[in-house]
């Protein structure tokens, strides 16, 4: 698949540009909470322990990141049209697989090509985002993640729907290979009609005479070597295992207190619709200032808050914890995804930094499920699992407290000329 610039177009409408931006943002998390309400009928058939099962978030999560960071060499390689469609097919087909999913490799294997195609869209949307909208990027991002928890959402309540309906729990998983097939025509149209495109990088066929010494734009290597970028990857990647934690085991724990697949489905759903609306809202409501560090924090306590609900008091208010804990991880992956696009003015190297951020951050969060796995079979019980992710929180919160907008351009200083 080749990318072709366009002839000159008008102007493409804002809406189909936001359109473009949910559909194909929509399709990044369904194949990641589709199995956890579904955890029964899959341990059942295919004999996965906890541990195993536990790779189905663990592995897409480490190409997630692992690919992130490749994604901007494959942007330069690709162009920008052909690499969200490699993308969006990588997922599709990921997807369509789990039909012969029987096996419990086949299963994990086809977690991770959905996360590598998940992985070259994270890479470059964000960036993109900031260059088409750079005067709403705030609520862009907040857009952005809204869909990505929606897609979640979606996925958590239809899947076990659909086998209540009458599907089997293969066909329940594979199903969401249909969404992307109506997303990538429409993604590759409006792509292509979008002004001054990253086309594919040209072999050079002579050498330039001199390189000068000096930093561009386009340059971002240098961002490997500050501090910051290392905190804002640290920081996103204990934050996100609470929300990996969560999709992977919020349904299974609570089907150990005799909810049905299709309740506890339910209340995965309502978690990620809490998170999607947070993720639209808070990012709103922050724009008013570049200081996002209290909204940062309000977000966390809650998060505090809810996972210490599930460990001590599951059965109290499932449905009113699932709230307070679905804003605490909306809001606060959206908010970490606008404070890295704020720290430098350049599209290209905030895109960068976002992608490294997201990288090594999926990484490290890609570990929260194993652990609480490792808690639970360890100790018999939920319960310490659950106050792991509670004590991240906080420790995210006293990391966040160094997020200071004034500091910025400090923080992040390209490399003199």
């Amino acid at each position: 698949m080749t990318d072709s610039s366009p002839p000159t177009a008008a102007r493409l409408p804002t809406w189909l540009w936001l359109l473009a931006v949910v559909l194909i943002t929509l399709n990044l998390r369904p194949f990641l909470t589709a199995p956890g309400p579904l955890g029964h009928a899959i341990q059942t058939a295919t004999g996965m322990g906890l541990r195993m099962f536990s790779w189905m978030t663990l592995l897409p999560m480490v190409l997630m990141g692992v690919g992130t960071w490749l994604a901007p060499a494959a942007l330069r390689r690709l162009g920008l049209r052909p690499a969200i469609a490699w993308a969006l097919l990588a997922i599709g087909l990921g997807c369509a697989l789990r039909l012969a999913g029987a096996n419990a490799w086949v299963l994990v294997a086809t977690a991770g090509l959905c996360g590598a195609g998940v992985a070259l869209v994270q890479g470059i949307l964000p960036g993109l985002i900031k260059r088409q909208s750079p005067h709403r990027m705030a609520v862009m991002m907040g857009l952005y993640s809204a869909a990505l928890m929606g897609g979640g959402a979606l996925s958590a309540q239809l899947s076990p729907w659909a086998m209540q309906w009458g599907l089997g729990w293969q066909a329940a998983l594979a199903m969401w290979a249909l969404p992307v097939l109506v997303t990538l025509p429409l993604a590759w149209w409006v792509l292509g009609r979008l002004p001054g495109l990253p086309a594919p990088a040209q072999p050079a066929t002579h050498a330039p005479a001199h390189t000068p010494a000096s930093t561009s734009a386009s340059d971002t290597g240098w961002l490997v070597r500050r501090p910051r970028t290392w905190l804002l990857l640290l920081s996103f990647g204990l934050m996100n295992g609470g929300y990996a934690s969560t999709v992977a085991w919020l349904a299974p724990f609570y089907q150990t207190h005799g909810w049905s697949g299709t309740e506890s489905g339910s209340l995965l759903a309502l978690l990620s619709v809490a998170q999607a609306l947070a993720a639209l809202a808070v990012p709103a409501l922050a724009a008013r200032s570049t200081d996002r560090r209290l909204w940062i924090m309000a977000m966390l306590a809650l998060q505090v808050l809810g996972f210490s609900g599930l460990a001590c008091w599951p059965d109290a208010a499932p449905t009113l914890n699932a709230l307070v804990l679905g804003v605490g991880l909306g809001g606060c992956f959206a908010l970490f995804m606008v404070v890295a696009l704020d720290h430098l003015p350049s599209p290209t190297q905030a895109g960068a930094l976002n992608a490294l951020m997201q990288g090594g951050g999926f990484i490290l969060a890609a570990l929260a499920p194993w652990i609480v796995a490792q808690l639970h079979q360890s100790s018999g019980s939920w319960t310490p699992g659950w106050l792991y992710q509670a004590g991240v929180a906080a420790l995210v919160g006293l990391l966040s407290a160094r997020f200071n907008p004034r500091h910025y351009a400090q923080r992040l200083r390209a490399p003199a000329t």
